[in-house]
């Protein structure tokens, strides 16, 4: 008997000598896993978003708009031009060239700076559409950045033809003095 409780002793140091390699060995197949998922996650952390062409799109976009409805900076600076003008003109200075001192002068300077925001939207718009071609190859541009720096370029190219205009007078020009 003394034998056979030596024998089941030994028989169920054994079995729990085999659970403990067992479930070592269950626990190493996870830690397998891990890395692979962290790879992914670094992977997807390296790639780039698009939110930076995003933004650029929409300012394109923005300035254009802003060129053709005209900025506060150029409101306050026609203002300027219009104080300038009373203040340069004589008193005897004949009607054409007040009006041309005092008005003429300070729409130009506002179509000045709707062709500087015109300008502007226009460079941003067309760096964003060829960003693409400087980047990671094979990576493709979301088409919404597309559709948002075109309308940037042709808002851009729109203002600046209105600048051109206002500015040399063909469009709503000052009114003759005679």
């Amino acid at each position: 008997m003394a034998t056979n409780a030596v024998d089941e002793t030994e028989a169920t140091q054994a079995t729990t000598d085999e659970k403990a390699v067992d479930t070592t060995k269950s626990d190493e197949v996870p830690q397998t896993g891990v890395p692979a998922a962290a790879e992914d996650a670094q992977t997807k952390e390296e790639s780039p978003s698009g939110v930076g062409q995003g933004a650029a799109a929409v300012v394109s976009a923005a300035l254009g708009v802003v060129s053709l409805t005209g900025s506060w900076i150029g409101t306050v600076a026609s203002a300027r031009q219009n104080l300038i003008g009373q203040l340069e003109t004589a008193q005897n200075a004949g009607v054409a060239q007040q009006i041309q001192a005092v008005y003429g002068d300070a729409w130009q300077t506002t179509a000045l700076w709707g062709g500087l925001f015109a300008l502007i939207a226009l460079v941003t718009g067309v760096v964003t559409l060829a960003r693409p071609a400087f980047g990671t190859p094979g990576r493709i541009q979301a088409p919404w950045i597309k559709s948002v720096a075109w309308a940037g370029v042709a808002l851009g190219v729109i203002g600046l033809f209105l600048a051109v205009l206002k500015y040399t007078g063909v469009l709503l020009g000052l009114p003759s003095a005679s």
